[in-house]
């Protein structure tokens, strides 16, 4: 029997849930209070808990908690920031939003995160801060960035957007660094039902500046000490993540067990397969690379089996861009990722026999 594999299904984690997340929602509603309430005091709490950090601070967005992290830190025009040149345009834009320049620098052929043995070349009177992305769930070597960040008195900001809960010697994404931006994007491993995004740091005085800014610049109502913004995550969001983040480790497990099945079981030369860890990496996205990218995309298309592309066009060589000169080029192993990576299903609930499905159409290739 032909049956479609979908590039993401939510509709199996949340039938688990779905009882809690209605109940938590019409607290809410019963509670008519949807602004800083409790339900997000409660979630900033015990997310900074899980992740190893003093604090917490919900906001809207994924980009809002990286923009709002860089404000809090002083970044501003003249200023630049190190990124890798393989992310989501999210990384970069934080950067511009504060008027500084983002300085892109290649990643890594194994890991695909930012290498740190490009970064102390592109460092100049003018960097401020480097902002290393755990890219598809993968940690970046934080370690090595963090010598490099200490020598020169550099703020490391880590972009985690795609890493709840990834974990290397006893600490999680978001503890890494000086302070780290995560996302909630529904299809993010911890997914909220609409946008919201958080900062956690360990930084007091960091923590006090940035939740001022995402609160139009205030603490005390009418009083404003900064021109800020208005990045509030809402209490359904934080409600729905509360009860998410209870199964966080057991969803990170599951998708590990896809990714070593997809790891044991696909075996065809014409495709490069992540590489396998089994701590610092959750999964948000298993890609392969194959130099007939397209092609493969569409005879899995053909089998019923739906795939992304993760990033078609690197961020340098965004029109978006252009004035900061890139060329193509400029970043080899980026750009060969670009080229090549696809992104084949990976989510919660999957079945045995829907894995074995996408193994052995991307076997057959």
């Amino acid at each position: 029997m032909e049956f479609m594999i979908p590039y993401i299904n939510l509709e199996r984690m949340h039938k688990r849930i779905k009882g809690e997340m209605e109940s938590a929602i019409n607290q809410v509603i019963d509670a008519e209070w949807y602004i800083l309430g409790n339900e997000l005091e409660l979630f900033e709490k015990e997310y900074a808990a899980y992740c190893g950090t003093e604090y917490c601070i919900g906001v809207g967005n994924g980009l809002d908690a990286l923009h709002i992290i860089l404000e809090a830190c002083g970044i501003g025009a003249g200023d630049e920031v190190i990124v890798p040149a393989d992310t989501f345009i999210a990384t970069p834009l934080a950067v511009s939003y504060c008027g500084a320049t983002p300085v892109f620098v290649d990643v890594l052929e194994d890991t695909y995160n930012l290498n740190p043995a490009l970064v102390e070349q592109k460092i100049t009177k003018n960097t401020k801060a480097i902002m290393p992305v755990h890219l598809y769930g993968r940690l970046a070597d934080v370690q090595a960035i963090r010598d490099i960040a200490n020598s020169y008195s550099l703020k490391i900001i880590e972009d985690a957007a795609q890493a709840h809960g990834a974990i290397i010697d006893g600490k999680r994404a978001g503890a890494l660094g000086d302070a780290a931006g995560f996302s909630f994007y529904p299809g993010k491993n911890l997914g909220a039902l609409g946008d919201a995004g958080a900062i956690v740091t360990s930084d007091k005085d960091l923590y006090e500046k940035a939740k001022a800014l995402r609160n139009y610049g205030s603490n005390i109502k009418y009083h404003h000490i900064y021109k800020g913004f208005n990045s509030r995550m809402d209490e359904l969001q934080a409600a729905v993540l509360r009860v998410k983040l209870r199964y966080l480790d057991d969803w990170s497990q599951e998708r590990r067990k896809i990714a070593k099945y997809y790891l044991e079981n696909i075996h065809n030369d014409r495709i490069k397969l992540p590489q396998y860890s089994d701590i610092d990496n959750v999964w948000h996205v298993f890609s392969v690379f194959c130099e007939e990218r397209d092609s493969l995309q569409n005879y899995l298309k053909q089998c019923e089996i739906m795939t992304q592309t993760h990033y078609p066009i690197p961020v340098h060589l965004q029109e978006a861009y252009v004035e900061l000169g890139y060329k193509k080029g400029d970043f080899p192993v980026a750009e060969n990722i670009a080229d090549t990576e696809l992104s084949l299903p990976i989510w919660c609930g999957m079945t045995e026999m829907e894995m074995d499905k996408v193994v052995q159409a991307v076997n057959a290739f």
